[in-house]
């Protein structure tokens, strides 16, 4: 019981009127109800008196002394039924007030993120694209890339083609089912997915074979797949730019920040870079690369350099040469490490001319609606310097083919790079960021922390890369303290109400005062479930959504039999590839 002056008893006169209501509305209901009743019945409209008398008579249920031409039932039917029809606008506001108060404070409500809703992202969509000017009306997948739903009932939201995305979430929080997967299905032009598994692949190869040609680049078996295609690694290498980048990816698939090169590495990526000139110059093979490599004796190279007219490149990889004993086998070992993976016969079967299999050419590639699945395993012995060379030249192949449409692909290319930090380092990937966006290049970078990305990049690279993402989602299981701090600052603060209760001999008094305090603290954003996002959207405040997985979206059903099916042909190839390698046989 509240003690006699507590702030208790200051709600007890308030019972009196509350139970006077509550029989007024019960007599209303009633009252009306039964008059309805008679109305229906044909006996017209004959409202009783609005006394105390014939309230009792309808309580008690002796509604025959009010209406004796009108059974009880009907007259309790009557109200009822207005009970029902009254209830519902008010459960629709009951709804919409309790949808209000478990919206986040002070993040952003779908009022601010119009330019991630309906109309105004289609409008934006026509205007990016020239191809949907003419459309009456536009799918939601032609208007951009699919988010999520906002916290905590909708709406949708989508990003712009031409937004470019840095996801960053543990493992198993959603990354692949919420984020990968429906891209994948989505995308309305040509796809690429780096991965060191075959989760995405299973899911999404049936559905991508309904819109154009699928392409697997698979040098590792990450799932079984014979090889039906070859790549020219050498293609791009006619040019110092493009020799250099591709000996950049080599060296950044060995070499963790890529932002701290040591003598041994940058010699190494120099020569690197010599090497694939000269190759790619005079039209040999990568055999003939590694053996270059295995006999730094070796004056091929520098004269096939001269051959063709790259007489500075060939004074330099000959200073190499001629150097000290010790350093040039220190270079040219570092070298070795760095294409380590290429000693592999069936790695290097993948990237060189093979009359038998088509060729996969990024050029084509980019302008169609074909996918392209680059699979490699991370750790020692890994592909990764392959596949960021692949992945590099067909993002190059999109920025030349967009200047070409005069300055975007349309339709858009979507690029999703996951586990981009263990197969496929790019290391200029911070620098392209900036304009990938603007050239109908849809990128989305998935990376299981910010500090995953530091080791690959350098601070600096990390901090570029987050600075030129205009859509950033946070998922799960962040538990770099840093970086959650510096996020929950960000989020910013917001003024909190607290009511103050005192008492004294004059009676009790209640006060408010305000307080600063973080929208979102460090604890809750490492603590957010799993399937939920903090979204940062340039231009808006943050926002909290949930990802929609693709096993609950209407097809699931469908693209579930796909899978399961897709799953039982890579048991079945790697019981046969098991089967040949213990028999003896290669592959």
């Amino acid at each position: 019981m509240s003690r006699p002056g507590g702030v208790g008893n200051e709600y007890l006169p308030w019972l009196i009127p509350g139970f006077a209501l509550v029989n007024l509305v019960v007599f209303a209901l009633l009252w009306l109800g039964g008059a309805i009743a008679v109305a229906v019945t044909g006996h017209g409209w004959q409202p009783a008196p609005f006394t105390l008398e014939v309230y009792l008579s309808l309580v008690s249920g002796a509604t025959g002394e009010v209406w004796p031409q009108v059974p009880p039932y009907l007259v309790y039917g009557g109200a009822v039924t207005l009970v029902l029809l009254g209830s519902t606008p008010a459960v629709v506001l009951a709804r919409g007030l309790v949808r209000r108060l478990r919206e986040p404070r002070s993040l952003a409500r779908s009022g601010e993120l119009s330019g991630l809703i309906g109309k105004e992202r289609a409008s934006r969509a026509r205007d990016l694209r020239p191809s949907l000017k003419d459309r009456p009306r536009l799918s939601p997948d032609d208007t951009g890339n699919l988010l999520g739903d906002l916290v905590p009932a909708g709406p949708e939201l989508r990003s712009s083609y031409e937004d470019v995305e840095l996801d960053l979430m543990a493992p198993r929080a959603g990354k692949s089912t919420g984020i990968a997967v429906p891209r994948v299905l989505r995308a309305p032009g040509a796809v690429m997915l780096t991965s060191n598994k075959s989760d995405v692949f299973t899911v999404t190869r049936q559905e991508r074979t309904k819109v154009g040609r699928v392409w697997t680049f698979d040098p590792q078996g990450i799932a079984y797949t014979e090889r039906e295609m070859w790549w020219d690694l050498l293609s791009g290498c006619d040019t110092i730019e493009g020799a250099r980048r591709l000996a950049g990816h080599f060296v950044s698939s060995v070499n963790d920040d890529s932002s701290k090169k040591d003598f041994w590495i940058a010699a190494a990526q120099n020569t690197l870079t010599a090497l694939f000139l000269a190759a790619s110059r005079s039209g040999e093979s990568v055999n003939e690369l590694l053996g270059w490599l295995a006999d730094p004796a070796d004056r091929t190279p520098v004269d096939l350099l001269r051959d063709v007219g790259m007489a500075a490149m060939a004074d330099q990889l000959q200073g190499t040469v001629r150097g000290a004993v010790e350093t040039r086998d220190g270079i040219y070992e570092t070298a070795r490490q760095c294409v380590a993976c290429l000693l592999d016969p069936e790695i290097v079967a993948w990237v060189s001319p093979d009359p038998d299999r088509p060729e996969f050419v990024p050029d084509e590639h980019v302008l169609g609606r074909d996918t392209l699945y680059l699979l490699s395993k991370d750790g020692g012995g890994s592909a990764a310097g392959v596949i960021a060379g692949l992945a590099d030249a067909v993002i190059r192949a999109g920025v030349v083919a967009a200047e070409r449409m005069g300055g975007r692909l349309d339709p858009p290319m979507t690029a999703v790079l996951d586990e981009a930090a263990n197969v496929c380092r790019i290391s200029d990937l911070p620098d392209l960021y900036s304009h990938l966006g603007s050239r109908g290049i849809s990128v989305v970078t998935l990376l299981q922390s910010y500090r995953q990305g530091v080791r690959v990049w350098g601070e600096a690279g990390m901090d570029a890369l987050w600075s030129a993402a205009t859509i950033k989602l946070l998922g799960a299981g962040l538990d770099d303290a840093d970086f959650v701090d510096k996020v929950a600052r960000l989020v910013g603060q917001h003024d909190v109400r607290t009511p103050t209760y005192s008492r004294s001999r004059d009676g009790s008094s209640r006060s408010v005062s305000y307080r600063q305090e973080q929208v979102l603290p460090a604890d809750k954003i490492r603590a957010l479930p799993k399937g939920t996002a903090l979204l940062l959207a340039t231009g808006v405040r943050p926002a909290l959504i949930r990802l929609r997985p693709w096993y609950k979206e209407a097809n699931a059903g469908m693209i579930s039999a796909a899978a399961r099916a897709e799953v039982q042909a890579i048991t079945e190839r790697a019981a046969e590839r098991w089967s040949r390698r213990e028999s003896g046989q290669v592959g």
